[in-house]
């Protein structure tokens, strides 16, 4: 890819030159020279174009290209050699502008990218190695330091772990895994350091079976023509049928050659580039990453939306929703005893816990404080023994939760539920969900009033929570309880409605992305694979800031489609003008030089805003 885009930049700089170089020759008399210095630079374009041109036949597309391939060979042919160079320089700086906007998006994605871990720490023998993760064998035992990720599947040997499974499961929560239990690759440790021991290299790992998920998408998604392309067949047509009219007409191969110069898709080659570049810069200056023209152009022709739950339409972080307490016990009290306790860990539910409790009231400073990793805290709050955690906890000491009634309901209902017992008697559960954006239904409502007939919610989360947040944003549809593969097959089902757009941060998303015809990662705190195979990456972590790409992009297509659009119109125009011998090549090529001027200045636009940019909800449609 790097190479490629040398290749482009090195044509485009010997064109330039050799275009100085024969007007210096031309000037001091020296034709023979000058000829050269014009000839093998466009000779070398009309190669590069004819190349693509059999490549993209052997694809199955066909390029308005053909048309500069025509005009540079018979320049050269008619001996109008410095026709032939200034179409040869239009040509290749339009083919180093598609290389530079690829490139710029994949240069600002490059640090998200490399967050995905490459090294291991082994323990062997007392002994602790970094070693690559490729050298990972099975049987090998690790280290798991807090904040790292999972390199390779294994199971726990000291622990316990408390691991952040959302990016592989859409569960909000952090999970407990004990000794024996299996841990996948990919989620993070959200806890203390523990053991883990190999149980799958990593190329057999769950992460990177979710890579080649990824891969498999992407070979399967039709290609999208580039957007100038679409006028090739019938422009073709019009200007090959002109020259030979015109040629059998008078007999003049000179105006044949004068209708193919000016005819030259520049506003096609160039306008168009240069309008998807400055939508690729605008979106960047946003927080939005967009990796190329193609990506730009079907985001902004997508009209279904299909979203992850936990950290897309959810913070991914728990929040306290109430206190379910059984007879004898009171709320406020129940709450500020289990809020005091947990002040002292550090784990996401006690946090939010805490955040609670100290809102309602002062809390107790608690003494003689156990905690049990992963599973909850037991200390005295004034005076009065108080436990905080699973029902399992609870269970060990002796303390036996109700197997029914209100307070079971609703724990079984809620996203995660924290059992408190005080002085041995259970005194209640303590309810946590996760937080809905605060930007997600305005985000809902602007891609509503952008044409968006369909919005869907695809988490691997239980149905519960889910259909719960689906219900409140007002979504079409909720599917919940997804694996990976079960999102790819959603996603195509949800072709039938229209172009979609999916829209995650985990890795078990990275498969749904690639297969979507647009995919937007959430990369600021999102999966690196979710990153890597989106087409979009919401680099602040704002789920609204799609709804700005998205007007973005449409302006940016609506601007590209006037310049194709004005700059045709005058082409052909200026085509007829030639056909009745008014216009010689070298002065067709320098009135094709005015109007790609012209229409430049006015994709340039593109990087500015209107109106319809400046609110989310106010995004124009874009027919074409």
């Amino acid at each position: 890819m790097l190479a490629h885009a040398r290749l482009r930049a090195a044509v485009l700089g010997l064109v330039v030159v050799g275009l100085a170089v024969g007007l210096v020759a031309d000037a001091l008399g020296y034709r023979q020279f000058t000829i050269v210095a014009w000839d093998g630079p466009a000779a070398i374009v009309a190669l590069v174009v004819a190349i693509d041109f059999i490549a993209g036949l052997w694809r199955g597309t066909l390029g308005v290209d053909l048309i500069a391939l025509l005009a540079i060979a018979a320049s050269i042919a008619l001996g109008q050699h410095l026709a032939g160079v200034i179409v040869a320089a239009m040509v290749a700086s339009g083919a180093a502008l598609e290389e530079y906007a690829g490139a710029r998006a994949r240069r600002e994605l490059a640090a998200l990218v490399s967050r995905t871990p490459v090294i291991a720490h082994r323990t062997r023998d007392g002994v602790i190695v970094d070693i690559a993760i490729a050298a990972v064998a099975i049987g090998d035992e690790l280290i798991i330091k807090p904040g790292e990720v999972v390199p390779v599947d294994g199971a726990v040997v000291q622990g316990p772990a408390i691991l952040d499974e959302s990016a592989l499961t859409g569960e909000p929560l952090p999970v407990t895994r004990a000794v024996d239990q299996t841990v996948r690759s990919g989620v993070l440790n959200a806890g203390g350091p523990f053991v883990l021991r190999g149980t799958a290299t990593a190329a057999h790992s769950t992460f990177e079976a979710i890579v080649r998920l990824v891969r498999s998408a992407e070979r399967e998604r039709p290609p999208m023509a580039r957007l100038a392309d679409r006028w090739a067949v019938a422009f073709l047509a019009v200007t090959l049928a002109s020259c030979g009219a015109v040629w059998l007409w008078t007999g003049e191969a000179m105006r044949a050659l004068a209708i193919l110069v000016v005819a030259t898709p520049c506003p096609l080659i160039l306008a168009t580039p240069v309008a998807l570049i400055c939508g690729i810069s605008r979106a960047a200056g946003r927080g939005v990453i967009i990796k190329g023209g193609g990506a730009l152009e079907r985001l902004s022709r997508a009209n279904v939306a299909l979203f992850d739950k936990t950290g897309t339409l959810t913070t991914g972080l728990p929040r306290m929703t109430g206190v379910e307490v059984l007879e004898g016990f009171a709320a406020a009290a129940v709450l500020h005893d289990a809020a005091s306790l947990e002040q002292l860990s550090q784990h996401a539910v006690a946090v939010a816990i805490t955040a609670a409790g100290a809102a309602a009231s002062a809390l107790t400073i608690p003494i003689d404080v156990a905690e049990t990793p992963g599973s909850g805290l037991a200390g005295l709050i004034g005076g009065r023994r108080v436990m905080v955690g699973g029902a399992g906890l609870l269970r060990a000491n002796g303390i036996m939760p109700p197997d029914e009634g209100s307070a079971v309901a609703q724990a079984q209902a809620a996203a995660a539920a924290a059992w408190v017992a005080i002085d041995d008697r259970v005194a209640g559960v303590i309810l946590l969900t996760d937080t809905e954006r605060p930007e997600a239904m305005t985000t809902v409502q602007a891609l509503r009033a952008a044409g968006f007939t369909r919005l869907v919610m695809l988490t691997g989360d239980r149905a519960g929570p889910a259909e719960r947040i689906g219900d409140h944003l007002g979504l079409d549809a909720v599917f919940a309880a997804l694996s990976p593969a079960d999102k790819i097959a959603r996603v195509r089902a949800e072709r039938a409605y229209g172009m979609t757009m999916m829209i995650g941060d985990g890795i078990n998303d990275a498969p749904a992305l690639a297969a979507a015809d647009i995919g937007v990662a959430m990369g600021a705190r999102g999966a690196a694979a979710a990153a890597e195979a989106a087409d979009v990456v919401l680099m602040v972590d704002r789920i609204d800031r799609i709804a700005e790409a998205i007007a973005i992009a449409r302006r940016a297509r609506r601007i590209a489609l006037q310049s194709i659009t004005v700059g045709m119109g005058l082409s052909f125009i200026a085509m007829a003008v030639a056909a009745f011998g008014y216009l010689p090549p070298v002065l067709g090529a320098l009135l094709q030089e005015v109007i790609d001027i012209m229409v430049i200045l006015n994709a340039l636009r593109a990087l500015g805003g209107d109106r319809a940019d400046a609110a989310p909800g106010s995004m124009p449609g874009v027919r074409a």
